[in-house]
């Protein structure tokens, strides 16, 4: 049977961020491949070439076209990182951040994470579900094709496996594609926190009870943990990484986000997929991240929303040789963010990024932070149609006009996400 053919042209530029099927590092960040006056030709899931309108027309006679309507076509959004099932959004905490109460003082309290762990286990996995599925829509209506969706608001083996089966069921729905995480070591549980050697419990209890059935089940691809002072330390965090990894699922870490804990020189010793956060990184985890495959993943919408006033080194770590990546973080406490593109402009304005080292942050960096560099983040021929349409005819405006929802179409793997008529 033949697959029909789709053309995408008419578009004023096309950002393609074409190249090695790998995480971008140093000057190869710069190359965001934009050009004018070519499309793609799309069939079924796969591009199968990228060449100017009118050679495609010609290779192609007959097929269905897409009018890019002179805006700019790219790579979809991957979001590599978010947290997008839960409950209820946390409007008081935030303003108790404004009163001067910190992040940390508020979960001491039994706020932050534990709020959000209260509210989940009193709601169906229908409610979880329900919820979630207009938050994609929003993040596909940005730009967002591929995302990473964790666990942690369940903190406990039954709703840590119920959040997972949530998040498997969204990723089976589709159109967007979704890529599950198991984040266990989010927080230790408050009824474990009232025991003397609570946290090495949980960890026990992810490690021997929930990682069998998260592998059993095929509910995960990655582990992940929190690792912060006062929350998971380095060699807790390692029991936690290396537990998961007996399980098939690789390690991935919350990273000097607070306080520098020495998590990014323990995310390079592990070799894992990504060390996320890091605006309290040192020099020595800058250093350890720019020599090792792990990729540096900034969350600048976070820091904004918590009033730190500070943000990863990105300019550091770029310059030091480490791949970095731009995700959203969209979680109900620190970062309900579900409007990609503004991720872009804070890269830009906070993180002294050029415009085209923030798409390929946003872009292959950001497959490469999912293990997926080979499969998706560019526009090439053999690459999932997971693509983008904005109403801008410069890469650099999407960024610049802050604020404004520009997305007019996106696509994963060829089906449709997001079309404005």
């Amino acid at each position: 049977m033949t697959i029909p053919t789709t053309l995408f042209v008419n578009a004023a530029q096309t950002v393609t961020c074409a190249g090695p099927g790998r995480a971008r590092r140093g000057a190869e960040m710069r190359e965001a491949g934009v050009c004018r006056g070519v499309g793609l030709a799309v069939q079924g899931a796969r591009i199968v070439a990228v060449a100017p309108d009118e050679e495609l027309r010609q290779r192609y006679a007959g097929a269905s076209e897409v009018d890019c309507q002179r805006g700019l076509l790219a790579p979809g959004f991957v979001d590599s990182h978010t947290h997008a099932v839960f409950g209820a959004p946390r409007y008081a905490e935030h303003e108790l951040r404004a009163t001067g109460v910190p992040y940390m003082e508020i979960a001491r309290q039994g706020g932050g994470i534990h709020s959000s762990v209260r509210d989940l286990r009193a709601r169906s996995d229908e409610e979880l579900f329900a919820l979630a599925v207009p938050r994609l829509a929003r993040l596909a209506a940005g730009g967002v094709t591929t995302l990473e969706i964790k666990s942690g608001y369940g903190l406990s083996v039954h709703d840590e496996l119920r959040s997972l089966r949530v998040i498997k069921r969204l990723a089976d729905a589709g159109p967007l594609r979704v890529v599950p995480t198991c984040l266990a070591a989010h927080e230790v549980p408050l009824e474990y926190r009232e025991r003397a050697h609570g946290g090495d419990e949980w960890i026990s209890t992810i490690c021997e009870e929930l990682y069998p059935v998260v592998q059993r089940e095929q509910l995960a691809v990655f582990a992940d943990v929190f690792c912060e002072p006062g929350v998971f330390g380095v060699e807790a965090s390692r029991r936690v990484l290396e537990g998961g990894r007996r399980y098939g699922l690789r390690p991935k870490l919350h990273a000097d986000e607070l306080h520098d804990g020495g998590a990014a020189v323990l995310a390079a010793e592990l070799g894992a997929v990504s060390a996320d956060h890091l605006a309290a990184v040192s020099s020595a985890g800058v250093a350890a991240l720019a020599g090792s495959s792990t990729v540096a993943t900034a969350l600048p919408a976070t820091m904004l929303f918590l009033g730190t006033g500070r943000q990863a080194p990105v300019r550091s770590l770029i310059e030091a040789g480490a791949a970095v990546a731009l995700a959203s973080d969209f979680n109900p406490g620190t970062s309900p963010l579900q409007a990609f593109p503004l991720v872009l402009t804070l890269a830009v304005s906070e993180l002294r990024m050029l415009a085209a080292e923030a798409w390929i942050a946003a872009t292959v960096n950001g497959a490469a932070a999912l293990g997926l560099a080979n499969e998706t983040g560019q526009l090439a021929v053999g690459y999932r149609a997971d693509i983008a349409l904005h109403a801008v005819d410069d890469y650099r405006a999407l960024p610049y006009w802050f604020g404004e929802r520009l997305c007019f179409g996106s696509w994963s793997g060829g089906r449709a996400c997001h079309v404005t008529p």
